[in-house]
């Protein structure tokens, strides 16, 4: 697939000799001084994650109490660093453990419906601040959230080749307000987001690095005589093995991690194809599917698998956890041809069968539960925390306050997010551009699948997995916008004020949501004018 000369704005960026324009010319003075150029390239990064930082970081143990899911994910984290499994707490236990009494749980088993790598990285946090640190909760997932931002910024750079372009993606997740939140509550999905994301980088990677070593080889073959039709096999992957690595370990943190490796090696498979019928081999799709496919599979697939496995270190390296012992106790071993294998992989396996039985049968009703076709609209947010006060209680001023924690993202940011998706369907069909089949190949990823769980009780909060690539997404529209230097000077300038003006809306909706998002007691009638749609109450 390529990509259409007169819309790459990063010949704006990479090629400072030519100054067309009087907006060009401009530019160059401005910037185009090698120092200025040195300080724009590395201030841009540290500048939009230093922003990330202070907002995820900024009063990060208020509220003092375990909100939403957090009294699961915290208390069970807690657990799982002493015991290396999750323990047990009493009824009632969330006020204790707030009030300091973190060592009340006991050494029987709890079971739990997700993988144990997110409670070992909250652990973490606990560990290095005291359990008794609501700080120390919520860090590690404030960390990676900011450093999800910085990644999203250094894949925009490689995607679009322009430092500017890639400082407007990394601004606007820094600002969105649904990324916030899930980077200042101690849940899981932030750590999917980050090992995806990650592994959406390696893919990036992967690609030029097998396309130039294809050509290299193909190139080699013809000139030694040999006609290689169906080409090589390429098994030298770095970047490829890596993938499937944090693919592993993303499902380590929930189970959905495996669609990101499912969804990553098919575009793996259709993106080799491609190289193939670029160095022009007469059996590009045959040579793909039968002799790169398998190797692909191979170096993705089971380190996936062992990624995952490792995860669980704690539960088999323990005697205690839970369905440990499950096999034996109820005389259930394997027998046949299965007999030889493992006690401890067939109570994983039996483990394993439990926590998707659970999970596909959880339909109890939530206030906040929500349909994943509504979800890039932010039409129901999830409430992660509220708190109403009188005047004179909480400290509260007026007659009525409210003290909120909504993963709500900035309108402006998820509403024209949602455009710009529907936008590029169109768009990759016209132009056939790696780059925005890529963006929807991570977004696909992490969205596509809850629609097969319309029924079960799941909530807005998830989107937090695939969120990077509706930024991605969005901003390639704005690169859209921006032309590029082959376009009238009319449009650049035209293109540039309604891209400065969007930025400054979106950056002052955040400022004017920013209290609902950090749990600040506010006014009564203030929480309300941020309730825009009913369904946000």
């Amino acid at each position: 697939m390529t990509s259409a000369p007169a819309t790459d704005v990063a010949a704006v960026h990479r090629a400072p000799e030519r100054t067309g324009t009087r907006l060009d010319d401009w530019w160059a003075r401005v910037l185009r001084t090698p120092a200025r150029l040195r300080v724009w390239y590395w201030g841009a990064p540290i500048g939009v994650t230093l922003l990330a930082a202070v907002l995820r970081l900024w009063n990060l143990g208020q509220p003092h109490s375990l909100v939403f899911d957090e009294t699961f994910y915290v208390k069970d984290s807690w657990t799982i660093w002493n015991l290396g499994y999750e323990g047990s707490w009493p009824d009632k236990a969330d006020a204790r453990f707030a009030a300091g009494q973190t060592q009340i749980f006991d050494s029987d088993p709890s079971f739990v419906a997700h993988p144990p790598l997110g409670k070992w990285l909250i652990g973490l946090g606990m560990a290095a601040t005291g359990p008794d640190n609501s700080f120390g909760w919520r860090v590690s997932t404030a960390i990676a959230g900011t450093l999800a931002v910085l990644l999203v910024f250094l894949i925009a750079r490689m995607l679009f080749r322009s430092t500017m372009i890639a400082t407007i993606a990394g601004f606007l997740f820094a600002i969105d307000g649904h990324a916030i939140v899930m980077s200042r509550v101690a849940l899981l999905d932030g750590f999917v987001m980050f090992f995806a994301l990650l592994a959406f980088c390696c893919i990036l990677l992967d690609r030029k690095w097998a396309a130039d070593r294809l050509a290299a080889r193909v190139a080699a073959e013809r000139a030694n005589g040999r006609d290689p039709a169906w080409g090589p096999v390429l098994w030298w992957r770095p970047w490829l093995i890596a993938a499937g690595i944090l693919c592993g370990l993303c499902a380590g943190v929930k189970w959905t991690g495996f669609y990101f490796l499912a969804f990553f090696a098919v575009y793996t498979v259709l993106v080799d194809a491609l190289a193939r019928r670029r160095e022009g081999l007469p059996f590009y799709i045959s040579g793909s599917l039968l002799k790169q496919a398998p190797a692909t599979f191979v170096l993705m697939v089971p380190l996936a698998f062992v990624a995952y496995v490792a995860t669980w270190a704690g539960w088999i390296f323990t005697g205690n956890g839970y369905y440990r012992h499950w096999a034996e106790s109820v005389h259930m071993q394997w027998t046949g041809g299965l007999s030889w294998v493992p006690l401890w992989v067939q109570n994983l396996w039996h483990y394993q069968t439990e926590m998707y039985n659970y999970s596909i049968n959880l339909h109890t009703p939530h206030p906040y539960q929500s349909n994943p076709l509504t979800w890039t609209l932010m039409l129901r947010p999830t409430s992660m925390y509220y708190v109403g006060s009188t005047q004179g209680q909480n400290g509260c001023a007026s007659s009525a306050c409210s003290a909120a924690i909504t993963s709500l993202g900035n309108p402006l940011i998820w509403w024209a997010g949602t455009a710009a998706i529907l936008f590029l369907l169109y768009w990759l069909v016209r132009t056939r551009d790696w780059r925005i089949g890529l963006i929807l190949t991570g977004l696909a990823a992490g969205y596509l699948p809850w629609w097969l769980y319309m029924g079960r009780t799941i909530f807005t909060f998830y989107s937090i997995a695939f969120e990077p690539y509706l930024i991605l997404a969005l901003t390639a529209v704005i690169a859209l916008i921006l032309g590029s230097r082959d376009d009238p000077e009319r449009r650049r300038r035209r293109g540039i004020l309604w891209i400065g003006v969007y930025l400054v809306a979106c950056a002052l909706v955040s400022v004017f949501f920013w209290p609902i998002w950090t749990g600040q007691q506010v006014p009564f009638w203030f929480w309300q004018i941020h309730m825009w749609l009913p369904s946000w109450v």
